[in-house]
């Protein structure tokens, strides 16, 4: 059993939101690297490695997204950018350079540490994996096509099962509405939202999931959708 704790990264040049999440961190088990800029963050990466990196977007010498596009010419590490920047725009172009995750300070330690949690343990799993989830109701059995809720296999619609499929790969993350535009309609269809919202309902409906209480399918307003559990679950 390997017993060596992950190497988390944070990037801020914020000393007390470094130290912050220095003690948080530690104290869940994980060991903790720190740069202060964009440069000595891909430094630090170049020469140490890490399992996941925290950014922040606003670094002194070079913006974050530049970071996270650099990063994402050689390394597949997952990023959460933790940033004040809360504008719609400002998540979908991050979450489309390449990041995994986006939260906006001030925010939740326990909820950050969870998304650190989903982000790792999908990071262990083979990328070639068929994944499989089953939480005791709703059961995605990629092998056999199969979806089924309490038991009963679900009619879902090529494009339905397409979707449910493509957020069960990124489960824990957001992806974003160009992204999944792009995959289901193609790259033509990029602006068009209402194709994805029409599909949403339709998918919510056959899986009795509820939209203001999701329990599988949660919108990022303006951003994308998340897959809320957990693959192989």
């Amino acid at each position: 059993m390997n017993t060596t704790p992950a190497r988390i990264l944070v990037v801020d040049d914020e000393p007390q939101i470094r130290r912050f999440l220095d003690i948080g961190l530690r104290a869940q088990g994980y060991a903790v690297l720190q740069a202060d800029t964009g440069q000595a963050a891909l430094a630090t990466l170049a020469t140490q490695g890490a399992d996941l990196v925290i950014l922040d977007l606003g670094l002194p010498d070079i913006d974050g997204r530049a970071v996270l596009q650099a990063l994402r010419e050689w390394s597949p590490v997952p990023v959460i950018v933790l940033t004040v920047r809360a504008g719609e725009a400002e998540k979908v172009a991050a979450l489309d350079a390449g990041a995994n995750d986006y939260v906006t300070k001030p925010f939740g330690v326990q909820e950050l540490m969870a998304r650190v949690r989903v982000l790792l343990r999908n990071q262990a799993r083979p990328a070639d994996a068929l994944p499989l989830f089953d939480d005791g109701t709703l059961r995605i059995d990629l092998a056999r096509r199969e979806v089924s809720v309490a038991g009963a296999v679900l009619a879902l619609s090529r494009k339905e099962y397409a979707l449910l499929t493509l957020l069960l790969r990124h489960a824990g993350r957001v992806v974003t509405q160009p992204q999944l535009l792009r995959e289901l309609w193609g790259p033509t269809h990029q602006h068009d939202t209402h194709y994805l919202r029409i599909l949403v309902a339709k998918l919510r409906q056959k899986l009795g999931d509820d939209a203001a209480a999701p329990r599988w399918i949660a919108t990022e307003p303006g951003v994308g959708l998340r897959f809320l559990g957990e693959r192989d679950a």
